[in-house]
């Protein structure tokens, strides 16, 4: 910003500047193996703020549907649909460094491609790296249940976040949820309900099936296998 005489001149001409915020990255503890993922893997697979606006055609040197998930964990999952989905393009977004690691590492040793990864909040990501309409589907998969009544404002699933994915999406775009607290289910349902722009595509106007290209993770096995429920919601851009 050294050509500039102030951050509101810095933005003015077009150039993101980092601003302090009161979230906080989770830096964690990285494995030996997971340090040399990001050196190895981060100059091609990973994606800053300071790009600002990206032109996903460019990022991925083609034109294909770009899936966009928000708090991948470990990435295994999210590695696993990329492998299999290589006519679509994809955009992981975690704040965990650890997290960041395993995903390199996991997609470097898969050999994908298609698959490119934000160390940072997905809603600066959202508003400075992601240009309307841009993307084909939205994924959130087992985000903090804050599942305290007082903790219940925390939950990222709130109205407003959900405006702020619905203008990211396409026209016939998909937002997919899903969770493993009933309570949390039935808030995101109230949620997406409730937004005019979204239409369920449940038959039963509330849940779906776990789609086939959602990977069970090791935690919802861990998890069925204790007699634990998940709820999938889809819902369709109109």
């Amino acid at each position: 910003m050294s050509q500039f005489k102030s951050a509101e001149e810095a933005e003015a001409a077009g150039k993101y500047v980092r601003k302090v915020r009161s979230f906080v990255k989770r830096e964690g503890r990285l494995t030996k193996g997971q340090a040399a993922a990001i050196e190895r893997y981060w100059p091609k697979m990973g994606l800053e703020l300071e790009q600002g606006r990206l032109d996903l055609a460019q990022v991925f040197s083609n034109s294909n549907p770009v899936t966009f998930e928000i708090g991948f964990g470990m990435g295994y999952s999210l590695v696993t649909m990329a492998q299999q989905a290589p006519e679509r393009n994809f955009i992981g977004v975690e704040v965990h460094e650890p997290g960041i690691g395993a995903c390199l590492m996991a997609a470097g040793d898969a050999g994908v491609d298609n698959l490119r990864v934000f160390n940072e909040d997905a809603v600066l990501v959202l508003e400075h790296c992601i240009a309307d309409a841009a993307l084909d589907r939205v994924q959130i998969f087992f985000p903090d249940p804050w599942h305290k009544k007082r903790h219940h404002k925390r939950r990222i699933i709130q109205p407003e976040f959900i405006e702020k994915l619905v203008v990211k999406l396409q026209r016939g775009g998909i937002l997919h949820l899903a969770t493993d607290w009933q309570n949390y289910a039935e808030h995101m349902l109230e949620v997406l309900n409730n937004n005019p722009k979204l239409k369920n595509l449940s038959a039963s106007d509330d849940y779906v099936e776990r789609p086939s290209n959602r990977p069970k993770t090791k935690f919802e096995q861990r998890g069925e296998r204790k007699g634990h429920g998940v709820w999938d919601l889809m819902f369709e851009v109109l």
